[in-house]
């Protein structure tokens, strides 16, 4: 066997060191990078990172995304989701496994932010909360109706205004918060939630004037979607004008294309309750007087055909008596009918009853302890047996078995 022409060095690099080197050339040549591709083969374990593929139709590539990124995500990475990402290209030292480390990532053609609320709202269809059959009715005499809206503003005045002059006698229960910017979700969770514990609140009105879609975007967060469904009460959402639509309204029991006309919605018309009382007061009345001249024309239109009051009673007296005999005949019969049962029940009593085994010369014999002797083994020498006759009984000893 010839020796090796290639000489070894003095130090050959292990594996780790390899890995290293070559992760510190790609480290530094790719530093950062932008990729475009499909994801694919998504995993995202208890420790909040984000596993997956990046593809195109010839290559893919290995991806991770930390926890600390995916937290600043607006959307949710999905297979099949084309997507632009920056990141570093380097080697996973353990298994050296070439990987695109992503710290942002952006949807392709459709922005986080839309795509972001597309999932949200397939995702909440899908737990059936935009389901008809959850939406609850309004109650027509509201005792206090909850506001969850900013006091600043034209939308709160409005609907005071609307609330005191349609029913005047309402309770209106105001719990302000901010409607846009940072915290405002977790203020109208959290008025949403007080609202529910007073038990007079019977329906709360949640909403805004209108604005740009960001100044609008806090109704389209998840947990205030939630909220609106678990409140206890019915709720009406009225954010921004008629053409502005957000998963508020889609989850809420009722939608108002405006916070005035809300509070339309919530409250009976007072003015229009007095109108239709006296309208159907009215209407009750001419009634009644109808009523009573179709009665009084009939009473005048009868008299003519009344009969003597005694040819009447004659009638009604001899058919008492029809009625009288007829009755009478029929319980005779169920007498005579009940008698043959009884008779016949009698009849067949007699004949199983043990006495009448008896009276043709039988007897019953029984132990001192009552058990019915039927074989002579049930008995020894010396027991005393009680013998049942049709006529009294007999002492009786056993001499022999």
């Amino acid at each position: 066997m010839q020796p090796s022409l290639l000489a070894p060095p003095a130090r050959a690099l292990s594996v780790s060191e390899l890995v290293r080197r070559i992760r510190d050339v790609l480290e530094d040549e790719l530093r950062e990078v932008w990729v475009v591709g499909e994801i694919s083969n998504v995993r995202r374990p208890a420790s909040g990172h984000c596993y997956f593929s990046l593809k195109d139709r010839q290559s893919q590539i290995a991806s991770v995304m930390f926890r600390s990124a995916v937290q600043s995500l607006k959307f949710r990475p999905e297979d099949g989701l084309e997507v632009i990402v920056r990141g570093r290209i380097s080697l996973y030292d353990v298994r050296g496994d070439l990987q695109l480390y992503a710290d942002w990532m952006e949807p392709r053609g459709l922005g986080s932010q839309q795509l972001a609320l597309e999932q949200l709202k397939r995702k909440l269809a899908a737990e059936g909360l935009f389901a008809p059959e959850r939406k609850r009715p309004l109650p027509p005499w509201p005792r206090a109706v909850g506001l969850v809206t900013a006091l600043t503003g034209a939308a709160v005045q409005d609907m005071l205004a609307v609330l005191r002059s349609r029913w005047p006698s309402v309770r209106v229960v105001v719990s302000p918060v901010r409607v846009q910017g940072k915290g405002a979700a977790p203020e109208i969770c959290a008025a949403l939630a007080a609202l529910s514990d007073l038990p007079e609140v019977d329906v709360v009105i949640v909403g805004r004037g209108g604005g740009s879609i960001e100044d609008l975007w806090v109704f389209n967060e998840e947990r205030v979607a939630r909220a609106i469904a678990a409140s206890r009460a019915p709720v009406v959402s009225a954010v921004g004008h008629e053409i502005d639509f957000t998963v508020a309204d889609l989850v809420a029991d009722r939608r108002a294309p405006t916070p005035t006309a809300a509070a339309a919605m919530v409250v009976p018309n007072a003015q229009e309750l007095r109108e239709r009382a006296v309208a159907l007061e009215a209407a009750l009345q001419a009634g009644v007087t109808r009523r009573l001249q179709r009665l009084r024309e009939r009473v005048l239109a009868g008299e003519g055909r009344l009969k003597d009051p005694r040819h009447v009673l004659e009638m009604m007296r001899q058919r008492l008596d029809e009625i009288g005999e007829r009755a009478s005949a029929a319980i005779e019969r169920r007498l005579r009918w009940t008698r043959e049962r009884l008779q016949s029940t009698e009849q067949r009593l007699a004949a199983l009853s043990p006495l009448a085994v008896l009276e043709r010369g039988y007897s019953i014999v029984r132990r001192e302890d009552g058990a019915v002797v039927r074989r002579s083994a049930d008995v020894a020498a010396g027991d005393t047996l009680d013998v049942l006759l049709a006529e009294g009984r007999l002492r009786a000893r056993v001499e022999d078995e």
